[in-house]
């Protein structure tokens, strides 16, 4: 026993699914399942299930198989499990191949299947606040798509592609060859059509006889509050189209976040500096700050000390994958004048004659200290 689940109970689909619901339901669960989406424990080995699973029933030769023999059809390219030479995972067929440089069986067919698309990646620089709260961006991104002239063949509206002359339409051309084991049937992809099987005697003028053109695209990216400097959105579907009827490829979008004039992030947490003047610190005062969501009064107590620390609670960055938000703190530094006027120098003498000149010589909490406390650390 092979110990998987059957592949149609990963996916959740009967047993005569069309290819439509297949799809339909590998995209679903592909998508809660993703490891950049679900941070939960399991759901990588999930994903890799599910793409197991749709891999093999999306491949009308491998889903036959599947149905006939189950997961033993599917294994070691349906042989049963035979592991070759020494257990080493091959056989005949590749020894021959590494000598020879392809395949050694007579029937074996070099045509090209379908090709998922290559993934695109974009970068996106959205603002402070942008990233906090989240927003919705418009972004121009370029692909290759069939040609809106030619409709993807490759030929001149009015004429059409030729069978290839060297392979005959078959996209593979075989040789035999002779060697000490007797006669060997070489098969490799035709270098004249490249395996399509056909050629083009007179070129689209739009795609030149590429069958595609780059076309810039609109696109709306949702970017959910909290993202931070290097943040993937992936867009599932919007990367290159696929060759021969193969799926698309994605388009990732890589967030960059522009600084804040005076906030700086630390995790979900926002940093805020704040000069006050002597008088407030010794005094104490209600002063208003600026935070994300507006200005709010914050208490400075009498006595206050450069480097402490206070906390603005839920005034920080939204969770990205949980409820609620962080803090925003508030590091305090008691500013002294530099510049005084001859009134402000005398009050500052009396007032230096009244607190005396004791030196203190216990270690109180430092800067760093206060900053550590903070944040918990």
């Amino acid at each position: 026993m092979s110990g998987k689940r059957d592949y149609y109970e990963v996916l959740g689909v009967a047993r005569d699914a069309s290819a439509d619901d297949l799809k339909r339901s590998y995209r679903r669960l592909a998508r809660q399942c993703h490891p950049d989406i679900n941070s939960e424990s399991g759901a990588e080995a999930r994903f890799k299930e599910i793409n197991e699973a749709y891999e093999i029933l999306s491949d009308q030769e491998k889903r036959a198989r599947y149905d006939r023999f189950g997961h033993a059809g599917v294994q070691n390219g349906g042989m049963g499990g035979g592991t070759g030479f020494g257990g080493f995972g091959f056989g005949v067929d590749d020894i021959f191949e590494s000598f020879f440089g392809g395949s050694t069986r007579a029937g074996a067919s070099t045509r090209q299947r379908p090709r998922r698309g290559q993934d695109l990646r974009h970068d996106l620089s959205i603002s402070f606040e942008e990233a906090v709260f989240g927003c919705e961006q418009e972004i121009a991104a370029s692909r290759h798509e069939t040609c809106p002239v030619c409709s993807g063949t490759g030929a001149k509206p009015g004429t059409s592609p030729v069978r290839c002359r060297e392979c005959n339409g078959m996209g593979e051309v075989r040789h035999e060859q002779r060697s000490i084991f007797g006669s060997f049937v070489n098969v490799a992809t035709c270098p004249r059509c490249r395996g399509s099987g056909e050629e083009i005697t007179s070129p689209c003028s739009e795609c030149q006889g590429r069958k595609q053109v780059v076309r810039s695209r609109r696109l709306s990216v949702k970017i959910p509050p909290g993202v931070d400097d290097g943040t993937r959105i992936r867009l599932t579907g919007e990367g290159e189209l696929g060759a021969l009827g193969g799926m698309p490829g994605n388009l990732y979008v890589f967030i960059s976040v522009k600084p804040h004039e005076f906030f700086v992030r630390q995790d979900s947490n926002i940093v805020l500096d704040l000069m006050i003047n002597i008088a407030q610190a010794a005094l104490g005062d209600r002063i208003t700050v600026p935070t994300l969501d507006g200005e709010e009064e914050l208490v400075i107590p009498a006595g206050t000390q450069t480097g402490e620390v206070f906390r603005l609670k839920g005034r920080g960055v939204p969770h990205l994958r949980r409820p609620g938000r962080g803090d925003q703190v508030v590091i305090v530094t008691a500013a002294v004048p530099t510049k005084l006027t001859e009134s402000q120098r005398e009050l500052f003498a009396e007032l230096g004659e009244t607190l005396g000149k004791e030196i203190i010589s216990q270690r109180e909490k430092g800067f760093l200290d206060r900053v550590k406390e903070a944040f918990g650390l």
